[in-house]
């Protein structure tokens, strides 16, 4: 009896480690989006252990009306959903700056550097070769620092395509 109820064991260990996902190492490419005016941002995974990983994103902006950027880190639990589906929520945070451009119509006294805490959930799909898409849907909101971010809660809706290694 014992050695049946250890063979079960074995087995049922055995299987639902065969269906584990694999979290890539390393993947690297751009989360498109809203991204509070950011549109592109480049990403970054790393991961930490069989579900977790690090999420880190920078957006920058050039534009005629202001100069920004956002830092964004995100750790994340990853779980399997269906085949090479997964999906995935986490928590952090980030900073930014933006500098407007002098302009005598609005107020220029507005930018500056901000803080912010960041949710993250979303789905993605782990393709047979090194290719994962990816969408995420990640809720922030202002905690100090520049005016049109500070006590502001956005919504980040984005797609992302990455090249895992």
């Amino acid at each position: 009896m014992k050695i049946t109820t250890l063979f079960s064991v074995f087995i049922l260990f055995a299987t639902a480690s065969l269906s584990a996902q694999n979290i890539s190492e390393h993947a690297l490419g751009l989360r498109l989006g809203d991204s509070d005016g950011f549109g592109a941002e480049i990403s970054y995974q790393k991961s930490i252990g069989q579900y977790h990983r690090a999420e880190f994103d920078l957006g920058w902006r050039d534009s005629r009306d202001f100069d920004a950027f956002k830092l964004t880190g995100i750790y994340q639990w990853v779980h399997q959903l269906d085949g090479n589906f997964n999906w995935y929520y986490g928590v952090g945070g980030g900073l930014g700056s933006v500098d407007f451009e002098p302009n005598p119509n609005f107020d220029n006294d507005n930018d500056g550097l901000f803080v912010f805490a960041a949710g993250d959930i979303g789905i993605e799909y782990d393709f047979d070769i090194p290719l994962l898409l990816s969408l995420d849907f990640r809720p922030e909101i202002g905690l100090i620092g520049y005016d049109g971010f500070d006590n502001d809660f956005d919504f980040d809706i984005a797609l992302g395509i990455r090249y895992q290694f």
